[in-house]
């Protein structure tokens, strides 16, 4: 036998060598793309469009009432779920005092909270809420399909969601609030 038939490969060994690398490079070029476009990291309530799950929340604070579904009657508002402990709800307060003082109603519900807590937030930050429930258990948050707070939704005067706006809201952001709520009211 020649030396050139004993070094002779089948072509399937051949297949086998380059498989390894082969598989490598797909994984780096999925990781890339993954890199290059990340996905959605938010997660969006189904919610939208329907109505307000039922709910009655009692008083987060000793001077707001409670809140319950039925408080959504007359016209759109907005329904900001916060907590004490949410740094990005601090954050957002100045644009939440900016929206009431532009006339809009905001309903509030803290998310594990203890009323002190809720009590002590509200005066460093403003009170910018007409009622304020207390979600001990988060079941209303997560009943609204809420991913976390700070999130706000837009309410139509039927009690129906028009609108979800998640993270905090920015001082660009509240012209587009104001739009959805006006939206909301047609």
């Amino acid at each position: 036998m020649s030396d050139k038939s004993q070094n002779a490969m089948p072509a399937s060994a051949k297949w086998a060598l380059w498989l390894p690398l082969g598989l490598f490079a797909l994984f780096v070029v999925l990781v890339l793309v993954g890199l290059l476009r990340p996905a959605d990291r938010e997660v969006a309530s189904g919610m939208v469009g329907k109505p307000l799950p039922a709910f009655a929340l009692p008083p987060a604070v000793a001077d707001r009432p409670g809140l319950a579904n039925t408080d959504f009657t007359g016209k759109p508002r907005l329904l900001n779920v916060f907590a004490s402990w949410c740094i990005p709800c601090a954050v957002e307060a100045p644009q939440l005092a900016q929206l009431k003082a532009a006339g809009v109603e905001i309903e509030g519900i803290a998310i594990r909270d203890k009323t002190e807590d809720v009590t002590a937030f509200l005066a460093r930050n403003g009170n910018p809420f007409a009622r304020l429930g207390k979600d001990d258990v988060s079941a209303v948050q997560l009943a609204l399909g809420s991913s976390g707070v700070p999130e706000t939704f837009v309410v139509d005067g039927k009690g129906v969601i028009r609108y979800q706006h998640i993270g905090d809201i920015r001082p660009e952001q509240v012209p587009m609030l104001l739009e959805k709520l006006k939206e909301a009211a047609e």
